[in-house]
């Protein structure tokens, strides 16, 4: 009975959300190019204005988003480790068992495994993170981030924009029983 649940749950790669691997891939690279591209280009600290409200300003950060827990004794690196490997998993297993038809989940999920990737990448390499992307409007700046944080944050929006999605399908398919 077991085998017939678990089989249930397996799509074969192609009818999988797996098929999108290829995007979390793409963005991996990318991320870990543009991080290696900034640290061995620029000084630590270094920042090059490039438009009246971005520079790119190479930062190391051993904590989470917005710097949380940077300031700990190091015990942070591998809880942040640990978390971003068992969400990659999730993210993993997740993009398994959606069929192929809910793309914009399968795109989330893509995006986000590639920014726990890549941050993962530079914690167990590094024990930090390497962020660069910086944005600020007069003097306030928004805390530096890097392309990984980004697609974290690309692929929770397309979740969000996917449970409303999923919302309206719902309800027009409950106006057609009825």
């Amino acid at each position: 009975m077991n085998s017939n649940i678990s089989s249930i749950n397996k799509l074969p790669l192609k009818q999988s959300g797996l098929r999108w691997i290829w995007l979390t891939l793409i963005f991996l690279v990318l991320d870990q190019i543009s991080k290696q591209w900034v640290a061995g280009s620029m000084e630590l600290y270094q920042s090059i204005n490039i438009l009246p409200f971005f520079n790119i300003s190479y930062v190391h950060n051993p904590g989470a988003a917005f710097s949380f827990l940077a300031d700990q004794g190091g015990w942070q690196r591998w809880f942040f480790t640990a978390i971003a490997a068992i969400a990659s998993i999730i993210f993993v297993v997740w993009m398994a068992k959606i069929p192929k038809e809910q793309r914009t989940l399968s795109i989330a999920f893509a995006l986000m495994l590639s920014g726990a990737l890549g941050n993962l990448i530079d914690r167990v390499l590094y024990g930090y993170v390497i962020d660069f992307l910086d944005f600020y409007l007069g003097g306030s700046h928004w805390p530096a981030f890097n392309v990984a944080d980004s697609m974290i944050f690309i692929g929770a929006a397309f979740m969000i924009v996917d449970s409303f999605k999923s919302q309206a399908d719902d309800k027009d398919a409950t106006k057609i029983q009825s």
